[in-house]
């Protein structure tokens, strides 16, 4: 036996699938030669930042909180040694850290694949929805960030690719969910790398994100991620960094007040069901009204064929019992411990694409 959980599938028309968490915290690691005194620090603004670290670790953790709407809800700096061989011992640490997206400015090129395939894990096997900024990693996943761009010069200074996945990741922490982080300026960016537009569409189709001159400015491109190998039940929305976001959100919501306010703690009924369908469908007009959801479009509701398919596969219907129940019988039938809840959902993106046909 597992301990007790609530997996939460939202599924997509066409060909996707959804999920998410809070937003807005991003966790750096980074290295020192000597651990200061604290080597967990949480930071809201750059007064918090401790001035025993390095002068380049404190200058990470003020380009993450620089933001862009606004700035990301919260820092995390883990401290390890500079002498510390790979990551193994700090990533089983973050296991049970609460944040939404991984920077390690000073990674090794050997070390990106390797936390890349954390990543993946964490969002497939325990259900934490992280993400992380990476410099050239085509991790193909929702979850990895491919940041690309190889000049990034500002008046005082050149970054490496990866020193700078601090500023995107805090970008991304300090965008509302309403909109994206497409065309967010970095105005602090003086010269970057060159492109054609062909070659800047091939990039964005390829799961790359950069920032570019558009003649009058830097801004960063197009807000996808890493993947591109869409598939059925996983389509295009999951290429998108906010609707990822929204639906890492929603995911963690509602397995969340799944686990603190009903697991354990209600007799499984099917009226008791019932109620967390209702909590559930509340939560979805909140965001609607909150413009993430498309009103009058979302809905919780008992997932009958998966109840069917549980009666069925732990013996206590046969197929041909279960043709000739009603649709009522399969909700009111006792089903253990489990319940089947499913939600459709209808994501808003931003405004991206506009076509203006003028006739004159």
């Amino acid at each position: 036996m597992k301990m007790p959980s609530i997996n939460v599938v939202f599924k997509e028309k066409g060909i996707t699938a959804i999920e998410r968490s809070d937003r807005g915290i991003v966790l750096l690691i980074l290295k020192e030669e000597t651990l200061p005194s604290q080597t967990e620090i949480n930071l809201y603004t750059v007064d918090d930042i401790p001035s025993e670290l390095s002068k380049d670790n404190q200058e990470q953790l003020q380009l993450a909180l620089k933001g862009y709407v606004n700035t990301p809800r919260k820092v995390i700096a883990e401290i390890i040694q500079s002498d510390a061989e790979g990551y193994t011992d700090i990533l089983k640490t973050l296991e049970n850290r609460r944040f939404d997206y991984l920077v390690i400015p000073d990674i090794e090129d050997e070390n990106i694949d390797t936390i890349a395939t954390w990543v993946k894990g964490m969002r497939t096997n325990k259900h934490k929805r992280i993400k992380a900024v990476l410099p050239d990693c085509t991790a193909d996943n929702e979850g990895v960030i491919n940041f690309v761009n190889a000049t990034i010069q500002t008046k005082s200074k050149t970054y490496t690719t990866a020193q700078y996945c601090s500023r995107i990741a805090g970008i991304i922490a300090g965008t509302p969910m309403t909109i994206a982080c497409t065309y967010a300026p970095l105005p602090e960016v003086v010269g970057c790398d060159v492109w054609t537009q062909e070659e800047m569409d091939a990039m964005v189709d390829a799961g790359k994100l950069f920032f570019f001159f558009d003649g009058e400015k830097i801004k960063l491109s197009r807000g996808v991620n890493s993947f591109v190998t869409t598939m059925e039940g996983k389509g295009t929305a999951f290429q998108k960094i906010k609707l990822v976001d929204l639906m890492d959100m929603i995911h963690d919501d509602i397995r969340t007040t799944g686990q603190d306010s009903y697991l354990g703690k209600y007799a499984n009924s099917y009226a008791n069901r019932c109620l967390l369908v209702t909590a559930i469908q509340g939560y979805l007009d909140q965001l609607a009204m909150g413009g993430l959801l498309e009103k009058d479009q979302n809905t919780a509701y008992i997932d009958v064929d998966a109840t069917k398919v549980w009666l069925e596969s732990n013996g206590k219907y046969t197929k041909d019992e279960l043709a000739e129940m009603s649709e009522m019988d399969i909700k009111m039938a006792n089903i253990g411990s489990n319940v089947f809840i499913a939600v459709d959902a209808s994501l808003l993106d931003a405004m991206e694409d506009v076509t203006v046909n003028v006739n004159i």
